[in-house]
């Protein structure tokens, strides 16, 4: 896969979507209106698209006109243009992003490569580690940016991804933002799970609610982004993927269907699984994190979509509970991952 292609599923590079054309309508009209709200909370679970609206939408503010809002029919603006460039490269000076950064380490492995002319490879960045939370410190960005006025009067815009990321501290920080935002502020907070948010920040957002894509739309997104893929992959990546295009693409880039038929193929064999099937498996997908968290993904899932084959129905719906349980005490403990992924596979070729 080429950069380029890969840059077509990064959302700020991305002017491309499909399944929320009532959405974008009804943003579209919200400013036509004058009845722009000044934040927005866009939720639904990951992957669908929300960021990618929130980038499109903010594209768009920055382009149009006010003054000629009759010739407006859609949020999309021309690619060739400098405000589309411009927002792709993170470089426009009326939107500001708040996401996870890099760990100090590997922060300053960035900064050295930026100072020295340097560009780091695909697997360089991929290396990089994120911290865990959107801090405080990056929040406080945030006023430093709102304080100062756009260079035409026009609006400057947030765009939080995701809002789920922040520590008690920094939603409290853009908690303050949201009670008095600045003139022609708009603030976009994307959230994969809003019922964990403070009720207060809620209640300072209009909220657009974005449901699952439907299958056909996942199916015909994954032939743009993943041309070289078979139509059976297709088939199966687009059911793997519970309506998330982006976790088709990343099932399809880190092998989900090989790792989901391979979990298939053990715990079907029931209590006659091969050992060292089991003991290939958990050496691999416990060797790093990405594979780790992957497998672990992919068998609660499997658990969640096979209980009606189960011959006790009841009995394996615990197998759900108990994952949950040693995943997080894995995690939380620092225990040994083999051994989690083992126990949780045994256990399931015995209710299966």
């Amino acid at each position: 896969m080429t950069q380029a292609e890969n840059n077509n599923c990064i959302p700020r590079k991305n002017g491309f979507l499909l399944g929320f054309e009532k959405e974008e309508k009804f943003l579209l009209d919200a400013w036509k209106n004058n009845t722009l709200h000044n934040s927005w909370l866009f939720s639904g679970i990951e992957g669908i698209g929300k960021a990618t609206l929130a980038y499109k939408f903010a594209r768009f503010i920055l382009y149009a006109d006010a003054k000629q809002k009759g010739q407006y029919s859609s949020l999309n603006i021309p690619t060739d243009s400098n405000i589309y460039n411009l927002v792709g490269n993170n470089a426009h000076p009326d939107l500001k992003v708040i996401e996870r950064d890099y760990t100090d380490t590997d922060k300053k492995k960035v900064l050295k490569a930026i100072k020295e002319g340097e560009q780091l490879s695909d697997e360089e960045l991929k290396s990089l580690k994120k911290s865990a939370v959107i801090r405080i410190d990056d929040v406080r960005t945030v006023n430093e940016f709102l304080s100062k006025r756009s260079g035409n009067d026009g609006w400057r815009i947030v765009i939080i991804d995701s809002i789920d990321d922040m520590n008690t501290a920094s939603a409290n920080a853009i908690l303050k933002i949201l009670e008095e935002p600045p003139h022609k502020t708009l603030m976009l907070l994307i959230s994969h799970n809003p019922n964990r948010l403070l009720p207060t920040i809620k209640s300072r957002c209009a909220k657009l609610q974005l449901h699952p894509l439907e299958a056909n739309t996942v199916s015909s997104l994954l032939r743009r982004y993943r041309p070289e893929l078979s139509e059976p992959e297709v088939k199966e990546l687009t059911e793997l993927s519970s309506g998330s295009i982006g976790k088709a693409i990343m099932y399809a880039d880190n092998k989900a269907l090989e790792i989901y038929e391979k979990l298939s193929k053990i715990v079907y064999a029931k209590e006659k699984f091969a050992l060292t099937d089991v003991l290939d498996f958990c050496n691999i997908y416990s060797a790093d994190d990405e594979n780790y968290t992957l497998a672990q993904e992919l068998i609660l899932k499997f658990i969640a979509e096979n209980i009606h084959k189960a011959s006790d129905m009841e009995e394996f719906s615990k197998s759900w509970e108990e994952a949950i349980k040693t995943f997080k005490e894995t995690d939380s403990l620092n225990l040994d991952k083999r051994q989690a992924l083992m126990n949780i596979i045994v256990n399931l070729c015995k209710r299966i």
